[in-house]
């Protein structure tokens, strides 16, 4: 699989918002991550890169790309995702989000603006509804040649799965903490006001191969590494 071949810029944008509390440092992971391994390659080679980190605002983030000349931009999309505003009917009337509007007021850059996308472990717990406009919108903002790295849980793992924040630590080791949400913020599927798990984001599915390879099937290529804590990891090239 090629790397990729353009130049990455960093801007750091956004905030993990009210809704979502952090561990403390002690009761984080840290796990090794052929993926990132592989992605890291191309900023360590190349200058002014543009970077989109899904996830809550990461210090150790910022310094990771701020210090080797990039820019970085950060957007919660998760914590978004629990605006009640979102919530709406389906022609059958079962509850779902509105995508539209999530795209409106999220994820809104110029087409071709990233050359890496970390996406993490987003589709795995994003709302059903979401899932597929919010790879589409990825796609667009993503540079021709540009690289996605996201994580998917195998079945192994089970439904409980905690959600957590990555911060890069190395060129292929991962930090990882586990995302709280306050009590009065937990919804279930679609913001339904019930708990979407004991103390944070809810495992929506899991991805096969197969399901992974349709989501990205826009993309150029794709390819996988799996990892022994029960996490499918995939690099896709526009």
């Amino acid at each position: 699989m090629s790397s990729v071949s353009q130049n990455f810029m960093k801007l750091f944008r956004g905030s993990s918002g009210p809704e979502v509390e952090a561990v403390q440092a002690s009761q984080k992971l840290t796990r090794r991550s052929s993926g990132l391994g592989e992605l890291s390659r191309s900023w360590e080679s190349s200058e002014g890169l543009c970077i989109l980190d899904l996830g809550s605002t990461s210090a150790t983030n910022i310094r990771h790309f701020t210090g080797r000349g990039h820019k970085i931009y950060s957007e919660d999309l998760l914590t978004a995702s629990t605006d009640p505003a979102l919530l709406t009917k389906d022609e059958q009337g079962a509850p779902v989000l509105d995508s539209r509007k999530f795209l409106a007021d999220n994820l809104v850059y110029p087409a071709a603006r990233f050359d890496v996308i970390l996406c993490w472990n987003l589709p795995d717990y994003l709302d059903e509804s979401l899932v597929k406009p919010v790879v589409g919108r990825l796609w667009s903002v993503l540079k021709p040649g540009g690289m996605l790295l996201a994580f998917f849980h195998t079945r192994d793992a089970g439904p409980d799965s905690p959600c957590h924040r990555f911060h890069i630590v190395g060129a292929d080791t991962l930090e990882m903490q586990k995302i709280e949400l306050r009590a009065d913020a937990r919804r279930g599927p679609a913001g339904a006001a019930q708990p979407a798990a004991k103390d944070g984001f809810q495992l929506q599915r899991v991805f096969n191969n197969r399901h992974i390879e349709t989501l990205f099937r826009d993309f150029a290529s794709i390819k996988f590494f799996l990892a022994r804590d029960n996490i499918r990891e995939v690099l896709v090239v526009r």
